[in-house]
């Protein structure tokens, strides 16, 4: 019988706020899988089960109708933290668990192989609770991913993990000029369909780059690895990628891009620097806006997490902005500037620190967004991509205006 594991959400999944509003946490994209798809590779002959908060559900299902949702029918379960960073280490420590018994680090749970008893006992709520279960305890070593800077300042070794894991021998199937320089062709993956443009240097001495299928890299374009480009992304003419970065697909991009990371069909597709950040789906970033990503006091950076103010002890913490959110022409943001789910930012100087879901303005004010115009602009956004807005997820923009409601008014 195939091992049945469960990836679960628990009460910390808000510290990863606001980029798991439309997401559980599990498919947060660092390197070139997202969290679930590395579990996945790791247990490749398991059945997945996938736990969310409740209102995720009817979404995760359509997502993926091949995993059970929430439920489960086994008398042997192996429980795995979402938010896991799991490698090939971790992974063979929990294949061989025993049962009744828990893995923690420091105070949190990592994973737990327990009885589908208890997991009807304690599948009652959004989240699940293993705290008062009865199993044996062992503290193991092992990177719970706490704050959406965490995922950023991991990229880059995750990018050659996920390489290593996924390309067994170098490939390189494009299209491209005679022009075209690739430095270090072991560490360089390119799949087909992809276009390569006239003068453009891919440089994998510090690190592999990974080019989806069909990705299209116009003239006159530097990529230095570690990087991955997902499948069907364009790259615009005199765009630098730099180390550390990881693109999603679907996405158009431009400027200056460095360490950072950018969830799938989302658009930075014209000049302006973009360093440290965490941008969502959806997101267009209008032209010549950039962010800032070091203190002029190269002290650590606080940023603005669900009311309190967290030290993040990094000097470079860049922009983290929600799913559907957008920002006009020569838009600026200070270091470590969090912006929610389906804003509009634009106007001089710098907006806030901290901008709530759903809100329209920038330095001089900001108000609530119309929530019928958020849902209204989302449809028109997708629909130029090909895709519907379902009425599974317009009812989550309902749902996460309430959510988010206290934010506004404070």
């Amino acid at each position: 019988m195939k091992q049945l594991i469960c990836l679960f959400e628990n009460n910390r999944y808000s510290n990863l706020h606001p980029l798991v509003y439309l997401r559980p946490v599990y498919d947060l994209l660092c390197g070139i899988l997202t969290l679930r798809e590395k579990a996945e590779l790791y247990f490749p002959n398991a059945q997945i089960i996938l736990h969310s908060r409740n209102y995720l559900e009817d979404l995760i299902k359509v997502r993926y109708p091949k995993n059970k949702i929430n439920q489960s029918n086994h008398d042997s379960i192996t429980f795995i933290n979402g938010r896991l960073l799991i490698n090939s280490k971790i992974a063979k420590i929990i294949a061989h668990m025993p049962n009744n018994h828990a893995f923690y680090n420091n105070d949190e749970i990592i994973a737990v192989k327990t009885s589908k008893a208890t997991y009807q006992k304690i599948n009652k709520n959004d989240i699940l609770d293993f705290q008062n279960i009865d199993s044996s305890k062992e503290i193991i070593d092992a990177k719970l991913l706490n704050y959406p800077w965490e995922l950023v300042n991991l990229n880059g070794e995750e990018i050659k993990s996920d390489f290593k894991n996924l390309v067994k021998k170098s490939k390189i199937n494009f299209t491209s000029h005679k022009s075209v320089v690739i430095i270090n062709k072991k560490s360089v993956f390119i799949n087909k369909g992809a276009r390569i443009g006239a003068f453009t240097v891919l440089d994998a001495s510090d690190g592999p780059i990974y080019i989806g299928k069909n990705v299209e890299i116009f003239p006159h374009v530097i990529i230095k690895g570690p990087v991955y480009i997902g499948d069907n992304t364009i790259v615009k003419s005199h765009t630098s990628i730099y180390q550390n970065t990881s693109i999603g697909k679907f996405c158009k991009v431009g400027g200056e891009i460095v360490n950072s990371i950018i969830h799938s069909y989302s658009n930075k597709q014209h000049e302006g620097f973009l360093g440290h950040s965490y941008l969502g789906s959806w997101v267009n970033i209008g032209a010549g806006t950039i962010n800032s990503n070091l203190k002029n006091n190269y002290g650590n950076i606080d940023v603005h997490l669900n009311g309190h103010l967290v030290n993040t002890e990094s000097q470079f913490v860049g922009l983290i902005m929600g799913d559907h959110s957008k920002t006009a022409i020569n838009t600026m943001f200070n270091t470590g500037t969090v912006v929610g789910v389906s804003c509009n930012i634009f106007g001089p100087g710098f907006p806030p620190k901290y901008i709530p879901s759903f809100s329209w303005g920038g330095s001089d004010w900001l108000r609530t967004y119309n929530i019928s115009k958020c849902k209204e602009v989302a449809k028109l956004v997708m629909k130029r991509r090909g895709v519907e807005l379902s009425a599974v997820e317009e009812s989550l923009f309902d749902k996460i205006f309430e959510l988010t409601k206290n934010e506004r008014r404070n």
